[in-house]
């Protein structure tokens, strides 16, 4: 982005209706770049899972934690990055994200025989990760709004930061397993591509505009006020995002952890980039219903959520089917489900807090939403423990449980549909 437009568009602040929305229209691509290189790194290991329990003797239920472990960066940064930005604005927040991304790499690319080294990598990539989408999601969202950018539509800026993660998670975990799988140094390559490209992202990250000034600091509460979110308590979304979030992570590590692990000696010579196949499946699944989530999802109705449910009770259905039989062919039919799943989740839970939130705790509520939603990454770890634990528990069952519990949250938001809509 040039020097010349970001002039213009300072010049445009204090000239209401100038060329600033049209001038900077591609604007939001420079924060849009450093979410895409955070999701890479989050997602770039889960190919590698299998790698991992093969040629370096992890178990399953130790490689299941590696993938969850990351959720213990990404909870903080997103409950404390969002309000933090609020308070002193996006950029001292999130231009630090690259930085921890690299390092989080850097770790995993050097630490394939130590889990600690593996752990540790992992929370750095979870900060990174989470700060992308807390505070990224709403820079986003603000530079696809006047002043920024006139010509785009309402709910752009949720729709575009979450295909931003979307595509990061996808071709991270794609590139990742091809690598691992075919090119030399498996442990170290796909780590050293995403620091190439998080460098450039951050490079990007520079140029991009403030969108919410610094407080002053006679203005400023306590921060342990503005770590409160008071659109948290609002009905619709303990009614409705609530019951959906942990399906938006849940439905995804089902189909790339889960359904992988269990494919393992039934997925030809190359079952790392079998598990790569099935994450591009499931997320590219994800990605193309995003892009359609304008039409699916109403301000009137839960109607967003009540279809990415329904793909969640078939594709629950789809992974306990693939349990049983250990076929090729339903496995990536049920990754493309819930795929399906996840993506129109994650986008119709977005469109909700946008309209849920107020102006000042937009980032909170973001954060919030996304925590709920990576309670998910703790399933592949249950699973794995409970059928080690209780034979009885084969993964058909619990998968089976999961149909049903997605379907038991499909009821609750049915009936809660049109109750306590923001608008009203």
């Amino acid at each position: 982005m040039s020097t010349q437009t970001i002039d213009a568009g300072t010049a445009a602040e204090r000239r209401p209706g100038s060329e600033r929305g049209t001038a900077g229209k591609w604007l939001w691509l420079t924060v849009a770049a450093s979410m895409f290189a955070a999701a890479w790194g989050g997602n770039e290991f889960t190919p590698l899972l299998v790698m991992y329990r093969l040629d370096h003797g992890y178990s399953p239920v130790m490689v299941d934690f590696f993938l969850f472990a990351y959720v213990v960066g990404i909870v903080p940064a997103l409950l404390l990055g969002g309000p933090l930005s609020d308070r002193l604005g996006r950029r001292p927040i999130m231009l630090p994200a690259p930085i921890i991304a690299i390092a989080g790499s850097t770790l995993l690319a050097f630490g394939a025989d130590s889990a600690a080294a593996l752990i540790l990598g992992r929370i750095l990539c979870g900060i990174a990760l989470g700060i992308g989408m807390a505070v990224g999601g709403s820079w986003v969202k603000e530079l696809s709004t006047q002043p920024w950018d006139s010509t785009a539509s309402e709910g752009a800026g949720a729709r575009r930061a979450a295909m931003s993660l979307t595509a990061g998670f996808a071709l991270g975990a794609g590139a990742a397993g091809i690598l691992a799988q075919w090119a030399p140094l498996p442990s170290v390559l796909a780590y050293v591509l995403h620091i190439a490209i998080t460098v450039l992202a951050a490079m990007a990250l520079w140029r991009a505009p403030e969108t919410r000034p610094a407080q002053a600091k006679s203005d400023r509460r306590r921060l342990i006020d503005d770590l409160k979110i008071p659109s948290a308590g609002h009905r619709r979304f303990l009614y409705v995002v609530v019951p959906l979030a942990p399906w938006v992570f849940g439905a995804a590590s089902v189909a790339y952890a889960v359904i992988p692990a269990l494919m393992t000696g039934h997925s030809g010579d190359a079952p790392v980039a079998f598990s790569a196949l099935l994450c591009m499946v499931a997320l590219t699944c994800g990605f193309a219903i995003q892009s359609l989530g304008r039409k699916i999802d109403t301000d009137r109705s839960a109607r967003g959520a009540v279809v990415a449910l329904v793909f969640l009770v078939v594709g629950m259905a789809g992974a306990a089917l693939v349990a049983s039989t250990l076929t090729v062919a339903i496995a990536i039919v049920a990754a493309a489900i819930l795929g399906c799943g996840y993506g129109m989740a994650l986008v119709s839970g977005l469109l909700e807090i946008q309209r849920i939130a107020g102006p000042d705790d937009l980032a909170g509520l973001t954060a919030v939403f996304y925590s709920i939603t990576y309670i998910g990454f703790a399933v592949p770890a249950l699973l794995a423990m409970l059928s080690e634990s209780i034979p009885a528990l084969s993964y058909t069952v619990t998968l089976l449980f999961g149909s049903a519990a997605a379907a038991a949250c499909l009821i609750l938001i049915l009936f809660k549909s049109r109750s306590h809509l923001p608008s009203a």
